[in-house]
């Protein structure tokens, strides 16, 4: 079972892509940051600097990951379609 759900989108997130190169996921739960570093390095084939996660008020997990490269989150978000 894959620990990332799907991307978070939204107009901050987007802004988060541009201009920081991170892209934000809602992960499972439980998932460590590590967990999540190493699915996001598998799926996508794209290094991973670090991944801050928090408990939405929704009661989600969310994971804002940081890229490697400049602009490596806005191809990934192109990828995903999210732009």
């Amino acid at each position: 079972m894959s620990i990332i759900r799907h991307p978070f989108i939204t107009e901050k997130a987007t802004y988060t892509i541009e201009d920081n190169n991170k892209l934000q996921f809602i992960v499972d739960i439980n998932a460590t940051k590590d967990q999540i570093i190493r699915e996001v390095e598998e799926l996508y084939d794209i290094p991973v600097i670090k991944v801050n996660t928090m408990i939405t008020m929704k009661g989600k997990k969310k994971a804002i990951v940081t890229f490697e490269g400049e602009g490596t989150a806005s191809e990934l978000a192109s990828k995903l379609g999210i732009f």
